[in-house]
This record gives C-alpha cells, structure tokens and sequence, in this order.
C-alpha cells in the first residue's frame, strides 16, 4: 500500500531529476556560473518535492523561478521542457487539493506568464495552453472522482449506522412486547386472583420477568457505546427459557428441537426472535391455551413452526408483529407464512436458508 511517505520520496526523486536537467541545459551550451545554475535549479525544481504539503506557492513558486531563468537568459528557451514539467507537476497538484476557483486561477496565471515567455510564436502559446489546460483537466477530474467515492463512502456508513439503528430498534420492540406481554398478564392475574399464594406466584414472575428484561434492554443499548462489553446474542439455546418464561403467563408450551447442524448468529437470532415474538402473540391473544414450537435444523435450512389452540384470530393486523417476523426471514431469503390453524388456533411457518 503506497503510504504518505512514499509519495513524499516520489515528489523528492521527481524534483532532482528536474533539477539535474535544468541545471545541465543552464550549462550545456551557455556556460552559466554556477552561482547562478545552483539558485536558478533549486528554484525551478525545489516547490515539487513540497508541492503536496504546499500546491498554490509551489505553483506560485516554480512558475516565476521559470520565467526568471528564461527572462534572465539563463536557461535557454528550447530547453523549456524540463521547467514546464515542474509547473505542471505543481498546478495537478492544486486541481487536486484546491477549490476549482483556485486551480482556474492557477491555470490562468501558469498559462500567461508561460505564454509571455515562450514568445510572440502562436504554435508555441497553442502548446503552453493544451498542456497546461490538460493537466489541469487531469487533476480536477481526479479531484471530482475522490469527492464522489468519499460521498459514497459517508453514504454508506450512513446506511450502516440507519440498519444498525433500525436493527437494535427491531430487537427492543422484541424484548420489550414479550416481556411486557408477560407482566401484563401476570399482574392482571395477581389482581383477580384471592389467593395471596397465586398472588405471590404472580408477583414473583413480574419480578424475575422485568429483571431479565432490563438485562437484555441493557445489552442491546450498550452496543451504541463503544466501551460496552458485547454478551453473545441469543440463539437456539434460548428457546428453552422463552418456553419456559410463556409457560408461567398461562401458556402451556411444547418445545421440540431436532437436529444439531451448526447454525449462524443471524440465523440464530432471527429463530430466536421469530419464536418470541410467535408466544408473545400468544400469551395476549390465545392464553391460556397450548402452544407447540418446533424447531428443526438442517445441514441447509432451520424450519420454525409455532401453533397454538387458542381462539385464533379474524384479521391480521401489524399488531401482531408479523412484520417484524417477515423481514427477518426476508434477510436471509427465506418463506413465512402466518394464519388460521387447520384445527383452530393461530399458526406461524418459517423457513431460513444458511447454506
């Protein structure tokens, strides 16, 4: 990967070449002092290897130090090139890093003071403008295409950050609607109840359901720290405890999962949240009812089925979190499909390819 540095040694390498051919034409055939050829090309030649830290007085710099040499007769005219090199090496550099208004007035200038000194010849002020102006296209063009890979760039860390967000957004309205879902149930038990043990059984399940509620809140918004200590997202091994957590709303849960094929985080926890979500719908439309889940894993895809014998329900509507549910099988390219039972009740299928 080439660094700063190396550029900065690219510069340096390019500015003793120029310096080494403007000083041998200086002498070449005019036999200059060397007081005057060491100045003249260390002028002409030096603003290269400094023209990334400083591009407008690189430019400013290496354009009058070429007109001076040719002015002062010190360099000759036909040995133009080598002093040229360095304007343009200067002026891509200001199309590069500086405001189009900037490197257009650099152009302009490089190309009067070089025009002026190149004679009153027409092919010769044709040559200095289609150099000069092709550089300058070279390097504006360059700058406009780093402009827009670094719009893009923050276009996309935009998008990360809206998923990101959109994502813990998706997983709080899990943990939040299954377990409020419970303690609703469970307070509306313990204030119809007259029994104060059932009232007790009640209260303790609100207590245990909350405090696991807030864990799980916490882990997800401490991702938005970056600090935070991130715990493993849940998986398959978790299907016990949301069976577990449904069972003590009223919801007689029959858990079965077959197969021990590896499975992905994301397929994981999508499975995971789909089975959430599926018993929260139960718990606050069906219970007390029976629930079976099934989950069966493949070398190829995890199949989810939960159905209940509960009431069922008429129409389906958003409340239901079937949304949710039909965008985290989407993900993954997967089929959903939710509706009435075939003997009563409410039933949701699942399939989420991995491989």
């Amino acid at each position: 990967m080439i660094t700063r540095l190396h550029l900065y040694l690219v510069d340096a390498a390019a500015a003793v070449v120029i310096g080494v051919l403007v000083g041998y034409a200086m002498v070449e055939h005019q036999e200059k002092s060397w007081w005057l050829v060491v100045p003249g090309a260390l002028l002409v030649a030096l603003p290269v290897a400094v023209r990334r830290i400083w591009p407008v007085p690189a430019l400013g710099v290496t354009t009058l130090a070429t007109a001076a040499v040719v002015v002062g007769r010190v360099l000759p005219l036909q040995a133009l090139g080598a002093p040229m090199g360095a304007v343009c090496f200067a002026l891509y550099t200001v199309a590069v890093d500086r405001p189009r208004r900037w490197s257009l007035t650099g152009l302009v200038a490089a190309v009067v003071v070089i025009s002026a000194i190149t004679g009153a010849e027409p092919e010769n002020i044709v040559v200095a403008i289609a150099a000069l102006s092709a550089v300058w296209a070279i390097g504006y063009t360059t700058r406009l295409r780093r402009s827009f890979l670094d719009r893009e760039m923050t276009q996309r860390a935009e998008q990360a950050l809206a998923g990101e967000r959109l994502r813990i957004a998706r997983e709080l309205h899990d943990v939040v609607a299954h377990n409020l879902s419970l303690i609703a149930v469970q307070a509306a038990n313990a204030a119809h109840v007259r029994s104060p043990e059932h009232a007790y059984e009640a209260l303790t399940v609100i207590s245990e359901t909350s405090r696991a509620a807030l864990t799980e809140m916490r882990g997800l918004l401490g991702v938005l720290r970056s600090d935070a200590d991130l715990a493993p997202s849940p998986g398959l091994d978790g299907l016990a405890d949301l069976a577990d957590r449904a069972s003590l709303a009223g919801v007689r849960v029959s858990l079965d999962v077959r197969g021990d094929s590896p499975v992905p985080e994301g397929i994981g926890l999508s499975v995971y949240r789909i089975v959430q979500e599926a018993l929260t719908n139960v718990v606050k439309h069906a219970a007390p009812a029976s629930c079976t889940v099934l989950v069966d894993v493949t070398p190829s895809s995890v199949r989810v089925e939960v159905s209940d014998d509960g009431p069922g329900v008429q129409e389906l509507g958003v409340g239901h979190g079937l949304v949710g549910m039909r965008e985290r099988v989407a993900v993954y390219g997967g089929t959903f499909g939710a509706g009435p039972g075939t003997g009563g009740g409410f039933r949701v299928e699942a399939e989420l390819p991995h491989r």
